[in-house]
C-alpha cells in the first residue's frame, strides 16, 4: 500500500460510496486493506486443500470434527478466490453464453444467478466456504440445491448444518427465504460471521462502480448505475439477515 491511513468503521456513516480507494479500514482490532477486500490483496490463509483466514480455519476444524461425530465427513469445494480466480470464472462463463447465441446483458444476468462479479465476490475475504458431505456418493454436478432437499444426498448434512452451523461461526449466505433477491438459493455456501461481517461492513463503504468498471471485464458496458445499485441491493446485500 502506498499510504497508512486507517479509519474506525464505525465512524464512517451509511452504506454510500467512499473515495478512498488506497486506505485501510478498521474495525476493533481488525485492519481490512483494501486490496483484500476486492481479492487483490495477500492475506495470510490457513488450510492444504482449502484456504481460510486463521480464526475461520480453526472454526472449521472444530465443526468438521463434531460433524464427523454424525458420519458426516464436511468437504470443502471452494474457500478463498482471488480476483483472477473469479476472474477467471467470469470470463468462462460468459464467453459459454455469447457462444450459445445470449446477448452480453443476458450473458450477465445468467453468471450473476450463481457466480459474483469479480472484486465483489465474499470468497475474496477468505472467510466463506462451499461445502458438501464427502462421506455419501458424490453426484455429477455437486453445487445443486436439489442434492440438499428432501431426500437429496446431502440432505443430512444439511439438517445438521441448520442445527449446528452457528454454534461455530458460520451461516447461511444466500438463504431459501422467500421473496430474497440477488443471487439463487445456494445451499452450500456458509460464512464465518465474526470475520465476514465487519468485512462486509467495510466493503459498502467502497465505490462498487469503481471496482467493477476499472478492469474492463468482459461485459462491463453493461454495468449501468442502474445496474450497480440493484447489485449492491440485491445480490451483495439482500443476504441472511444474520450477517447483515
Amino acid at each position: 500500500m502506498n499510504r497508512q491511513h486507517f479509519i474506525k468503521i464505525a465512524s464512517l456513516a451509511g452504506v454510500g460510496i467512499s473515495v478512498f480507494p488506497q486506505l485501510a479500514f478498521q474495525n476493533s482490532d481488525t485492519i481490512i486493506p483494501y486490496e483484500e477486500l476486492i481479492g487483490k490483496g495477500k492475506p495470510k490463509l490457513f488450510g492444504d486443500s482449502f484456504k481460510l483466514r486463521k480464526e475461520a480455519y480453526d472454526a472449521f476444524l472444530r465443526l468438521s470434527a463434531d460433524a464427523l461425530k454424525s458420519d458426516i465427513r464436511v468437504q470443502v469445494v471452494s474457500s478463498y478466490r482471488s480476483f483472477d480466480h473469479q476472474n477467471r470464472i467470469w470470463e468462462r462463463k460468459y464467453k459459454n453464453y455469447i457462444d450459445r447465441g445470449l446477448t452480453s446483458k443476458e450473458s450477465i444476468k445468467k453468471i450473476i444467478e450463481y457466480s459474483t462479479i469479480p472484486g465483489t465476490s465474499r470468497h475474496h475475504w477468505a472467510t466463506d466456504l462451499d461445502l458438501i458431505d464427502a462421506n455419501v456418493s458424490r453426484p455429477q454436478n455437486v453445487l445443486n440445491p436439489n442434492h440438499f432437499e428432501n431426500d437429496g444426498c446431502f440432505s443430512k448434512f444439511k439438517l445438521w448444518m441448520d442445527e449446528y452451523a452457528n454454534d461455530y461461526g458460520f451461516y447461511l449466505v444466500y438463504t431459501k427465504k422467500e421473496g430474497r433477491k440477488g443471487f439463487k438459493y445456494e445451499p452450500w455456501h456458509y460464512s464465518y460471521k465474526p470475520l465476514s461481517k465487519p468485512y462486509l461492513d467495510a466493503y459498502q463503504k467502497l465505490n462498487i462502480r469503481d471496482i467493477i468498471t476499472s478492469e474492463q471485464l468482459m461485459g462491463y458496458h453493461n454495468f449501468s448505475e442502474v445496474f450497480i445499485s440493484n447489485y449492491l441491493n440485491e445480490n451483495i446485500l439482500d443476504i441472511n439477515p444474520e450477517l447483515l
